[in-house]
């Protein structure tokens, strides 16, 4: 057994559960698994992911006297739809998981998000286990509780809070990854940084390469994220104040993503995010808010890691400031028809800015979209 960290996320009222981080940790799935008391565990994955480490899980839980099953979908974005939920909800049903059975959600992102929405309603209320496989989804959307699908009208509007009892982030499996994959879960490592802990920024510019190349570095910035989201959660859970600050940049971002048809092949969420962060940066300097050497030193340092900082560089392009005006309305931090933007004074230091006038908005995207 190699080295383990762990994270500890202490929610109230029996919810408590732990992140544990390091490499090995689907050889070992079936015993933590069993531990959580069920008799049954039914993995809910990705096509590719499934081929990669699905017969290794199952084999685990075997193993460790569980039932077992595997429920697949098809890879990306576009799999967080009603049809695909109402098939997941199926595949679970057909192995008949109980109420007091798991379903363990194998993948990224979207594995993570779609799983977990289908335990929180199958049955009202299954409970899950989160065994993530991407940098974004160890570092971010696996921990916290926030499930959901896509609608037509936006990210992520249909969509539940359900607490995993358990994450299991097997960084090997960040061995698998593109280059491509690795890069868009890195703009979500950056982003800690970038919310509240300038330090952690600082450590990002001189050790990023480390994390990519799989170093030690690499383990320690899932623990560092986890243990920062893990704080904001349990501060506030439903997201009625803190927990809006990890939206920085994906206002911006999920709008992106919308205008271009949640197409994997155009634009993951992990680039949305980075053009949405620097964004972000950059109308707060606009604004007068935060230096524009910030902003600045936000996309140089996004760049230097491959992802892309300009709404220019979005494959096939994202429609006028107009469409991305009226995308940006049906985000979830809307209030009374107003735009709410997670803005910034500086690295480290994003605040809530609520009633963002949209006139301002659009003309700072005019000015994006037109410069060289």
């Amino acid at each position: 057994m190699t080295d383990r960290l762990t994270v500890a996320v202490p929610l109230d009222q029996g919810r408590a559960y732990d992140i544990l981080i390091g490499r090995g940790l689907l050889d070992e799935a079936g015993r933590h698994v069993a531990a959580l008391g069920a008799k049954a565990a039914v993995i809910v994955s990705d096509t590719n992911v499934a081929a990669l480490y699905g017969a290794r899980l199952q084999d685990g839980l075997a193993a460790a006297g569980l039932r077992s099953g595997l429920v697949t979908v098809a890879p990306g974005e576009a799999s967080k739809s009603y049809a695909t939920y109402a098939a997941v909800c199926d595949g679970l049903l057909a192995h008949k998981v109980e109420r007091n059975d798991l379903v363990v959600a194998l993948g990224g992102g979207v594995v993570g998000d779609l799983a977990g929405f289908a335990a929180a309603t199958l049955r009202r209320g299954v409970r899950f286990v989160q065994a993530p496989t991407s940098l974004l989804a160890q570092v971010d959307s696996s921990v916290g509780g926030k499930t959901g699908i896509n609608s037509p009208h936006g990210k992520n509007l249909i969509g539940a809070f359900h607490q995993p009892r358990l994450v299991l982030a097997d960084t090997a499996t960040l061995d698998t990854l593109s280059e491509r994959e690795m890069r868009a879960g890195y703009a979500e490592v950056a982003k800690y940084g970038l919310i509240n802990d300038a330090a952690f920024f600082d450590w990002c510019e001189a050790h990023w390469a480390g994390i990519f190349a799989g170093g030690p570095e690499r383990d320690e910035a899932v623990a560092i994220c986890c243990r920062s989201k893990a704080g904001v959660v349990v501060r506030d859970e439903r997201e009625d104040g803190e927990r809006a600050l990890l939206n920085l940049g994906h206002t911006f971002a999920h709008a992106l993503e919308r205008l271009t048809g949640y197409e994997s092949a155009r634009l993951v969420h992990g680039e949305a995010v980075a053009i949405g962060l620097a964004l972000a940066f950059r109308f707060s300097a606009r604004l007068g808010l935060c230096p524009g050497q910030d902003a600045g030193r936000v996309a140089n340092h996004l760049a230097l890691a491959g992802l892309p900082t300009r709404l220019q560089a979005v494959p096939g392009g994202c429609g006028d400031a107009d469409a991305l005006v009226a995308a940006m309305a049906q985000d979830k931090k809307v209030r009374d028809g107003a735009l709410t933007f997670i803005l910034a004074r500086g690295i480290g230091q994003s605040f809530i800015a609520p009633g963002i006038d949209g006139a301002e908005v659009r003309a700072f995207l005019n000015a994006e979209l037109s410069a060289a």
